[in-house]
């Protein structure tokens, strides 16, 4: 779940500073995307972190 979320949070921030940037909606959906998938492989390990500490 941790995943899920972060990879949720990570889209709308990315989308947000494009946004910000006055980027297209090309522009838009890649920064998206980008983060999306930083902050999904970010989450992974936050989850792996947990997983092993219990």
């Amino acid at each position: 779940m941790i995943v899920y979320a972060a990879m949720l949070i990570g889209a709308v921030f990315g989308a947000l500073r494009a946004r910000r940037r006055k980027g297209s909606g090309l522009d838009i959906a890649q920064y998206a995307g980008v983060y999306l998938i930083l902050f999904g492989i970010l989450g992974m390990f936050l989850t792996i972190l947990l997983e092993r500490m219990i």
